[in-house]
């Protein structure tokens, strides 16, 4: 692949989401339908090192957004070329698709048995104890089960602003991480800390919404789920709000979260002579 070819770019994008989903949502799959990560934070971990490892192979050639969100916050705060912004988000979803479908093709045997001893109708209400290891919903299932009481807990505007406050942090981080004139940014340990920052952002707000942050995450791995049988569960999901929570909430609160970086710390960073300068 070539740095600065578009195809390159959008094959990196398209590998580095792959790997992203693969790895996180396969640690959903894995701690869900067998019990092999107990607890959120080891859930939170593989996530991050998941994320790192995709910057690090693909970074170089696309910057490695892996996200739409992220896209859209770099077009609107950083200069992406907006003629990019459909190319990418393209690849990041066929990336999260195809993630995805390999974890469906490894897991589908243990699938109908963790249904079958939970007592669930995949497609039918209750059937996204099952459907969480691919799409999200809110309140985590996991956590809180899927009764009417359950969802009281959590309504839909506090989904939207709890994946919306999430993204924006995650932005933050990153236009931090990656921002040139940032001195204490660690460098060649950014992807890390960019990782790390999924996993502290997951272990808030993952009981809440399952923390997608990224609507790639959510609809690529939502279609796989659609694909083989959850039907309404998936799309639109028993409460719907899949638009809403986890595709429109990530993209307002990446570039929210961005143009906050922007606006209280980039502009007041060192110049490259060493001085302070106020600057958008």
């Amino acid at each position: 692949m070539r740095r600065g070819s578009l195809l390159g770019e959008c094959l990196s994008e398209y590998l580095g989401t792959l790997i992203l989903v693969f790895f996180g949502v396969g640690a959903v799959n894995a701690a869900v339908l067998t019990g092999a990560q107990t607890g959120m934070w080891q859930v939170a971990v593989v996530w991050g090192v998941g994320i790192a490892l995709a910057i690090y192979t693909t970074g170089a050639v696309s910057g490695c957004h892996i996200n739409p969100a992220i896209t859209v916050a770099m077009a609107a705060w950083r200069g992406f070329p907006k003629a990019k912004i459909g190319p990418y988000i393209l690849a990041q979803l066929a990336g999260a698709f195809s993630g995805s479908l390999i974890l469906y093709g490894l897991f589908h045997g243990i699938i109908p048995a963790f249904e079958a001893s939970h007592s669930i109708m995949r497609g039918q209400a209750g059937s996204q104890l099952s459907a969480m290891v691919f799409g999200e919903y809110f309140p985590n299932p996991a956590i809180f089960g899927t009764t009417p009481k359950a969802f009281a807990q959590v309504s839909h505007l506090t989904a939207m602003f709890a994946e919306a406050i999430g993204t924006a942090f995650l932005a933050c981080f990153i236009f931090s991480l990656t921002e040139p004139r940032n001195t204490e940014a660690p460098r060649f340990m950014t992807p890390l800390f960019i990782g790390l920052a999924v996993s502290i952002i997951i272990s808030i707000i993952a009981p809440l919404t399952q923390a997608g942050i990224n609507p790639a995450r959510d609809f690529g791995p939502r279609l796989v789920a659609l694909l083989f049988g959850w039907g309404d569960i998936a799309i639109p999901g028993p409460r719907g709000g899949f638009f809403s929570v986890y595709i429109l909430s990530p993209v307002i609160g990446a570039v929210f979260g961005a143009g906050v970086y922007q606006g209280l710390v980039r502009r007041y960073l060192p110049s490259a002579g060493g001085s302070s300068v106020q600057t958008t």
